[in-house]
């Protein structure tokens, strides 16, 4: 299996650049998953309180005879919990979901931490982020970071607060490659990590531009598009329950697309999510 490049974060930790998401992942079928991912190479584990799997994914994680150092595990802090995330019953109410994340995972640490969802009210998610930085000084969250984050809010926490995100996770493909996000965060140090970096499957992978790409390199269209993410310089967490096609999605460090692959790729972009918009989701 071909090495997957490391992305360097703005605190020197460094990330697989293609890591194993389980969103819609059922916790039963999590273990057996994570397990194979690992099994096949992948070193990057993402999962989220509101997925429900973070049993199953720890228990993949115990079991994968790998160890805990070798291995990067992030979790989601989701909105529920109180109405009111002001203050120390904020930061506390932060705490109490991360300590019932790792409860349930089993693990000691997290590698990374992230607020899943920004709320909308201005400043709340002040509070929200003050309650994960602090989680860094006890050692059991190594970096932290957010989640659907748009450039209005980054903005705000990169005023407010001394501690800039590792990484803003968002939905990025093709399809929607989110370039002003993209390069703001650039500017910023703030690494870029897609979910849904396959457009969910459907439609983007039945493209006849990526079709033709994918022969032409004797790759399949899911591969292309993992490739496209690396050479752009994103992170990405495609997910799986169907094990070869786990391994099949790791399997891209072998080419190379080129200058017209990249164009052409470009090319199908049409600025249309799969995905709710940050901006109007509904945040309770």
């Amino acid at each position: 299996m071909s090495t997957i490049p490391s992305v360097t974060l703005n605190n020197g930790a460094e990330i697989p650049q293609l890591g194993f998401g389980v969103w819609q992942v059922p916790d039963a079928e999590a273990a057996p998953a994570v397990r194979t991912a690992i099994e096949a190479g992948y070193r990057s584990i993402d999962t989220a309180a509101i997925y429900e799997n973070e049993v199953g994914t720890g228990e993949a994680v115990a079991q994968a005879g790998v160890p805990r150092e070798e291995l990067y595990v992030t979790t989601k802090l989701w909105n529920s919990g109180t109405r009111d995330w002001s203050g120390r019953q904020g930061r506390d109410a932060v705490r109490r979901a991360f300590d019932d994340s790792l409860g349930k995972l089993g693990l000691d640490y997290v590698d990374l931490y992230l607020i899943h969802w920004p709320r909308p009210m201005h400043g709340t998610f002040l509070n929200v982020w003050e309650g994960v930085t602090e989680l860094l000084a006890d050692g059991r969250v190594k970096s932290v970071g957010v989640s659907n984050f748009g450039i209005p809010q980054l903005e705000t926490l990169l005023k407010e607060s001394s501690v800039v995100p590792v990484l803003n996770q968002v939905e990025l493909h093709p399809y929607f490659p989110q370039h002003e996000l993209r390069d703001f965060q650039s500017g910023h140090g703030i690494a870029t990590e897609a979910w849904s970096p396959l457009g969910q499957g459907g439609a983007l992978l039945a493209e006849p531009t990526l079709v033709k790409i994918a022969e032409k390199h004797g790759r399949t269209v899911a591969q292309v598009v993992l490739r496209w993410h690396l050479q752009s310089g994103v992170i990405a967490i495609p997910k799986s329950v169907t094990p070869s096609r786990i391994r099949e999605n790791l399997d891209v460090a072998g080419f190379e697309l080129d200058a017209d692959d990249l164009a052409a790729i470009a090319a199908v972009e049409t600025g249309v999510r799969i995905g709710p918009d940050p901006q109007g989701f509904d945040w309770n």
